[in-house]
């Protein structure tokens, strides 16, 4: 055990060309079996990584394009080339690729991702989250990505109740036919709509996801 916390350094594993058997002490080259005793130093154990496991309930396999060991079972699992991870079988031509959406950190924890032992999803629009921070998101009530504003469920019931809403509060004369321009954050287009207090709908999706704009300088 280091007593100065300064001695710590990150293990490259990669790097890693002797180990020593903690059964009987003897150094030798990377391998899963002892060369002196015997003893299998991990029922898992990848040679590239030079990773040790003896939890094979994990279901550890080593993936060449993530470069790492994973866990979760291969037949689970397959490699985006364009995302740059693996994700479940389940988004298996099921999701919106983007490049490299993995090598960055979860908006909602702020823990890396690439390498995260937690569970991922891939939202409507194509960014990632652990699927618990995604839920709990869910669960208070926030339906648009933390990272580029687009909803990411179905909110089409949602607008309808809106539209009820805007439909019975009338607006006060002075309001009545005051304009604003909004940019739509689910299909990013800018129009110029009637103002309401409830919420400004999108011309073109009638999404309600908006925010109101500046008017844009047109060409002199």
């Amino acid at each position: 055990m280091l007593r100065n916390p300064y001695d710590r350094h990150e293990l490259v594993r990669q790097d890693v060309k002797q180990v020593i058997c903690s059964v009987c002490d003897t150094e030798q080259p990377v391998a899963q079996v002892c060369t002196n005793c015997g003893v299998n130093m991990g029922e898992y154990f990848c040679d590239i990584c030079k990773f040790y496991d003896d939890d094979i309930e994990k279901g550890q396999f080593h993936c060449d394009d993530c470069g790492i060991c994973r866990i979760g079972g291969r037949e689970n699992y397959f490699h985006c080339k364009r995302c740059g991870s693996c994700y479940s079988t389940s988004l298996r031509n099921n999701h919106l690729c983007i490049e490299n959406s993995m090598h960055h950190h979860c908006p909602i924890c702020y823990e890396y991702l690439f390498d995260s032992l937690r569970n991922t999803t891939v939202m409507k629009c194509g960014h990632t989250m652990h699927c618990e921070c995604y839920h709990e998101m869910i669960k208070r009530d926030k339906y648009c990505c933390p990272i580029c504003s687009k909803s990411v469920i179905d909110m089409s019931r949602t607008w309808k109740r809106i539209d009820e809403e805007i439909e019975a509060t009338v607006m006060p004369e002075d309001y009545r036919h005051k304009k604003v321009w909004i940019l739509c954050n689910d299909c990013n287009d800018t129009t110029e709509v009637y103002f309401h207090i409830i919420g400004q709908k999108c011309s073109h999706c009638k999404s309600y996801n908006t925010r109101s704009i500046a008017p844009p300088v047109l060409p002199q």
